[in-house]
């Protein structure tokens, strides 16, 4: 059974764009478009991992991280870019990079990588 992923953006070009790289590795992802869809999916469960996208606001970042934490032990990934703060989850990484944020995605999904604040750049 593949991982699922529920990967969330506030831009409907970054989600397919990050949705086609993860179903090429055989991922099963979900894409939430928005704070409120985020939230509906998280509730629905089942996920491996959680992906919030460079495009979200840091405070809305830090509410969906809330939530998740409560409904689901998954990791959960920020994309960042050089200079952004960051928020306190489990793994950071650059967006502008695709084969070391699928690196990290393989490695944590594959039980590989520990839960320890990473930031790929």
């Amino acid at each position: 059974m593949s991982k699922r992923i529920l990967s969330v953006s506030y831009d409907m070009s970054l989600l397919a764009t990050r949705k086609m790289l993860l179903e090429q590795k055989g991922y099963a992802v979900v894409n939430a478009l928005g704070f409120s869809q985020a939230l509906t999916s998280c509730r629905a469960g089942g996920f491996d991992l959680f992906i919030l996208g460079h495009s979200i606001a840091h405070d809305d970042k830090q509410a969906l991280i809330e939530s998740f934490r409560t409904h689901c032990p998954a990791p959960i990934v920020s994309l960042e870019r050089q200079g952004e703060p960051s928020v306190p989850c489990d793994y950071h990484a650059s967006p502008d990079d695709p084969e070391k944020f699928l690196e990290i995605i393989d490695n944590i999904l594959a039980g590989r990588q520990t839960r320890a604040k990473l930031r790929l750049a």
